[in-house]
């Protein structure tokens, strides 16, 4: 894991840097700002900069950045994401988040996610306590790729931790930390595996994290778990939302002990207030440890977003200049 901790002084010109940009912004846009938000990244201290262009070039698993300004007196955790849009909490702290992600990569979001927000609110929400979305808390959140049924899913998942006072963990194992049995390597890199749209994703048809459809009725890819540099390669999986091709018996069998393999060699990584953590999708899964909510609004609050290396991919896809993706 690849960590800085900023200094006061880094930190006060982080959250100086934040300031100006909102109070030329009134109206917070972020979609609208990203590319002004790409150009302010290049204002960040030095020390901030060098650390995260170096981190992005060695492909570290697990970044961290430490002491990033966050407000003395947030406002309450919100009772869900809905009321965090309408009030706009906590607007400073996505911003802080776009601007340290984007020296990494290109912030976008889904169309059919949080009303299309660049930035999402991570909270627990009463009703969703056992769903296999960020709103749960009862519910282990196993461990996954983020959005691992699209092609142009983000190169690192991007959390910053506003409030975590039950210490709630982020589990991640990472890739390289896994021995696959030679057998199971190889049926791991053949596309013999179906990729499904999360809970949190509303899409066709007649499909909400309220309303789930069963797997078979989503929209799906098939391809392979592992890719990418036969010496290293790349992950793509989630337990929930990957199966094997129907009939595969051997495909099935491979892709089970890999989701126990990579459980076996999870980690856990703490974030606290300050914190953020950005998390290289094709090197790492992440979940999310259990905790029991109180809802009195000092519940564990996350801001995420997800960052794409290059962004024309998307828009090759999409067949848009657009940030969102559906």
């Amino acid at each position: 894991m690849a960590r800085y901790v900023l200094s006061d002084d880094e930190k006060h010109e982080l959250g100086a840097l934040a300031d100006e940009f909102l109070a030329a912004h009134p109206v917070w846009t972020p979609l609208e700002h990203a590319d002004g938000i790409r150009a302010e990244a290049e204002r960040l201290p030095v020390g901030v900069r060098r650390f995260l262009v170096a981190s992005r070039a060695a492909e570290d698993a697990v970044i961290v950045l430490g002491n990033l300004p966050v407000d003395e007196d947030l406002v309450p955790t919100p009772p869900s994401w809905r009321v965090a849009e309408k009030e706009a909490a906590a607007i400073r702290e996505e911003l802080v988040l776009l601007l340290t992600g984007s020296v990494l990569g290109e912030p976008f979001g889904w169309v059919n996610q949080q009303n299309g927000r660049l930035v999402h609110d991570v909270c627990p929400a009463k009703g969703h306590e056992n769903s296999l979305t960020s709103a749960s808390s009862r519910q282990q959140l196993t461990l996954h790729t983020e959005d691992v049924f699209h092609s142009c899913r983000g190169d690192y998942v991007a959390l910053m931790c506003l409030r975590n006072p039950d210490a709630v963990g982020t589990t991640v194992a990472l890739v390289e930390s896994v021995e696959f049995p030679d057998a199971v390597r190889r049926v791991l890199h053949q596309e013999r595996f179906r990729f499904f749209p999360d809970d949190s994703h509303n899409v066709v048809p007649r499909h909400s994290a309220e309303n789930p459809s069963a797997l078979e009725d989503r929209p799906h890819e098939v391809a392979s778990v592992l890719f990418g540099p036969e010496e290293a390669p790349y992950l793509r999986i989630d337990a929930d939302f990957t199966d094997a091709v129907p009939g595969d018996g051997e495909a099935e069998a491979a892709l089970k002990e890999a989701a126990g393999l990579l459980a076996d060699a999870a980690d856990r990584v703490v974030l606290d207030p300050g914190d953020a953590v950005f998390i290289d999708n094709h090197r790492a899964v992440h979940g999310r440890d259990t905790f029991t909510p109180r809802y009195d609004g000092t519940d564990r609050w996350l801001k995420r977003t997800s960052l794409v290396r290059d962004l024309r991919r998307t828009y090759v896809r999409t067949k848009s200049r657009s940030r969102l993706l559906g």
